[in-house]
């Protein structure tokens, strides 16, 4: 099941003006459910709405929820969100279709590929198998943060300088979780331990030995005070 038939027409900004405080019968249905076990079985009945930024002054006086929907706060790449979301909706959805920040990407939706690999309180893990609601609070990295002030982090460049890629598609999950890696001072430093920690990741074009000279290159240019 791709992105649009999980969600179809139920990932939208949310709009007091345009969106009334209790919803109609029908987009109750929608968004809910008619039972827990709809929701469950059926996830072409998550939604997720954006409400706005806390930052931000005009998005202070802001409708409640709609019914089913449930109001959580994340901190994504520096930035205070809020967003609407059935008790169903992955993380992954939340961040590709609330936020629309589409650098992490689907790849196998089970928690296989590595592809959906995003930070969470400094750690990684895969986006696509934890439920939103499951991380109110939290503080959330993706590879759209990586850049800082238009300078590129150390592993973006080593990524680009040693071709450590080929179709493209895992270049943002393996980016991640080498920043996990590199982060961690209880994994070891050698290329054997490198591929070991990254094996969670999947190259289906096969760029492995890339890869791991990138994450080396970007190592020292992060021990050198370059990140």
């Amino acid at each position: 099941m791709d992105d649009r038939e999980r969600l179809k027409t139920e990932v939208s900004y949310f709009d007091p003006q345009r969106h009334p405080a209790s919803p109609s019968r029908r987009r109750f249905l929608k968004s809910a459910g008619v039972s827990g076990l709809a929701v469950a079985a059926a996830p072409a009945l998550s939604s997720v709405s954006y409400a706005g930024s806390p930052d931000d002054s005009d998005t202070q006086a802001e409708a409640p929820p709609a019914e089913g929907q449930r109001r959580i706060t994340l901190t994504v790449n520096g930035r205070r969100e809020q967003l609407d979301v059935t008790p169903n909706v992955i993380l992954l959805d939340v961040l590709r279709h609330g936020l629309h920040l589409t650098g992490t990407k689907k790849g196998c939706d089970h928690g296989q590929c590595g592809a959906c690999t995003i930070l969470v309180n400094g750690t990684s893990i895969n986006s696509c198998l934890s439920l939103a609601v499951t991380h109110d609070g939290d503080e959330i990295t993706t590879v759209e943060g990586l850049e800082k002030n238009g300078r590129q982090h150390p592993l973006q460049q080593a990524f680009l300088e040693y071709d450590a890629y080929q179709c493209g598609y895992c270049t943002a999950g393996q980016m991640m979780s080498a920043l996990a890696i590199l982060q961690d001072d209880d994994i070891g430093t050698s290329d054997a331990d490198v591929r070991e920690a990254m094996s969670g990741n999947i190259c289906r074009c096969g760029a492995y030995k890339n890869i791991v000279a990138a994450i080396q290159s970007a190592r020292g240019a992060m021990q050198g005070g370059n990140a």
